[in-house]
């Protein structure tokens, strides 16, 4: 198995800094995986993250070309019900951010995932990822002079992290355009990944720490053209 990952990471070639068009496809990159189905599950299960952005981008009437490679177009467009495995139990329902019941469904299926198959990596990005978006959330509800509690989802999920989020959200608070905003919290996500990465483990971590920074770029990738489309228009 770590001779065939050592192939895989060794053919692919590195995503590149926030921006950069992205050497490859998150499609692309699933169909490389597909004779590696422990790292492959542990990549959708990142990458159906990215999926769900996408979804609220489209909803909210901010993104008009979607492309998932978990769910389908169908899904994404709020067409079709979304997969079981993002059924949020009856109790969760009652949310201030109607989308907060489908993140709190996803983070404890890909915590779940971390489990199952036993990925350190999996586990420490779910941990990683919860606390960065309460942290954002804390300090948007305080910005608004609202309860943040009612805005933190999958809390117990992000109790073993050790990260101090204090310079990351303000840097974001005072951005000088939400696009600098955004940039602020993936370029933190980026230097995580970077710290965390498993490199040269060749193992199953690494080729999800790979998906985790390619789902990077490609957003960034489509954030650039959905801003050049508009500053154009």
């Amino acid at each position: 198995m770590a001779g065939k990952n050592y192939y895989l990471l060794s053919f692919l070639p590195a995503p590149g800094p926030l921006g950069a068009e992205p050497p490859i496809l998150c499609a692309d990159y699933l169909a490389h995986l597909r004779d590696a189905p422990h790292a492959r599950r542990l990549a959708e299960a990142i990458l159906l993250s990215d999926d769900l952005l996408q979804r609220d981008a489209v909803l909210a009437g901010e993104l008009e070309t979607p492309e998932p490679v978990v769910l389908d177009a169908g899904q994404v467009r709020d067409e079709a019900p979304l997969p079981d495995v993002l059924a949020a139990p009856a109790e969760d329902q009652a949310r201030k951010i109607a989308s907060d019941v489908v993140w709190e469904a996803y983070f404890r299926h890909a915590a779940r995932v971390a489990e199952q198959t036993g990925s350190p990596f999996l586990r420490a990005w779910v941990d990683f990822e919860v606390g960065l978006r309460n942290a954002v959330a804390q300090a948007r509800a305080r910005a608004l002079e609202l309860e943040p509690g009612d805005y933190l989802l999958a809390e117990d999920l992000a109790e073993s992290t050790a990260e101090d989020f204090t310079a990351t959200i303000n840097e974001w608070s005072t951005a000088a355009n939400p696009l600098a905003g955004q940039r602020a919290l993936d370029q933190a996500r980026r230097d995580w990944l970077d710290e965390n990465d498993a490199y040269f483990s060749f193992g199953p971590d690494e080729l999800a720490a790979y998906a985790a920074k390619l789902m990077l770029a490609v957003r960034w990738h489509r954030l650039t053209q959905e801003q050049e489309k508009h500053t154009d228009a």
